[in-house]
């Protein structure tokens, strides 16, 4: 299993558009499918972040959903709105262990 989380900075101000726009994407199924998944929002440490999470069975899995959702031109019109309200961004791909 496979945890890919993406960190969205966002820009001073832009939280409550950039929820509105999650929301949108969220309910028009533009985030690649995943076995599961949330979205997180800053407590404490770096502020106006967003943080998502989705697992993967593999990466193969993780890389051919990315594909097919980012090939969507609704997907890429949202990303030109969304990405307005991105200072920067990061992605970790993390290996889930299993101690049995």
């Amino acid at each position: 299993m496979y945890i890919v989380r993406d960190t969205m900075f966002l820009k001073f101000g832009h939280f409550r558009d950039a929820k509105a726009l999650m929301a949108t994407a969220l309910k028009d199924g533009f985030m690649p499918e995943a076995v599961n998944g949330r979205i997180l929002s800053d407590f404490t440490g770096h502020a106006y972040r967003f943080i998502l999470e989705q697992s993967f069975n593999s990466l193969a899995d993780y890389e051919q959903r990315l594909q097919t959702a980012m090939s969507e031109p609704k997907w890429q019109a949202w990303y030109e709105q969304f990405k307005a309200h991105v200072e920067r961004s990061e992605r970790e791909i993390l290996k889930a262990v299993s101690f049995s």
